[in-house]
């Protein structure tokens, strides 16, 4: 740690997006602010910056976090997956694709957090998961524009499920 114009910096090295990336930050810079500003990740979005909304949600070391209220300095060392990382992933292309055929997506604002959410949940399903799980999975990533269905149809979709049901 080294004293910069009164703030205390932390030089951060993880993974991101597959890439090693190694910067001099603030250590209470959220990891959201870290992967905007210091690596142009727009795709991260803020929406509450309270973790309420899930629009900033990335995958740490494969799990969904709220990149609003994890501080950057806590991803040392981890792999970080924004919405831009899953470009080129399966269940992401599944998922894009099922949410256009779905209608699950509207103004846009909550997709990227979304697609972070759903692929998490369909990586870690051995089986087609019930739709009351995917509800659970997503019921920390507000849509205030599509009233869900589509968007949990598009992910039983994606997850080969025969449509909807409850476990």
């Amino acid at each position: 740690m080294n004293e910069t114009a009164g703030s205390t910096q932390i030089t951060l090295t993880a993974r991101v997006n597959g890439r090693e990336v190694s910067r001099a930050v603030p250590v209470r810079l959220s990891l959201a602010d870290f992967l905007r500003d210091h690596l142009g990740l727009t795709g991260t979005h803020l929406g509450c910056e309270q973790g309420v909304c899930g629009a900033c949600t990335v995958l740490v070391d494969g799990r969904s976090v709220r990149a609003c209220l994890m501080l950057a300095a806590q991803a040392e060392g981890s792999e970080v997956t924004t919405v831009e990382g899953l470009e080129d992933d399966e269940y992401a292309t599944r998922l894009r694709d099922a949410l256009g055929r779905h209608h699950g997506l509207q103004c846009g604002f909550c997709t990227p957090g979304i697609m972070v959410t759903g692929c998490e949940l369909l990586a870690r399903c051995a089986v087609p998961p019930a739709e009351d799980e995917v509800r659970e999975a997503l019921s920390g990533n507000i849509c205030r524009c599509t009233g869900y269905t589509g968007i949990v149809d598009a992910v039983l979709d994606a997850a080969g499920s025969d449509g909807p049901r409850t476990s």
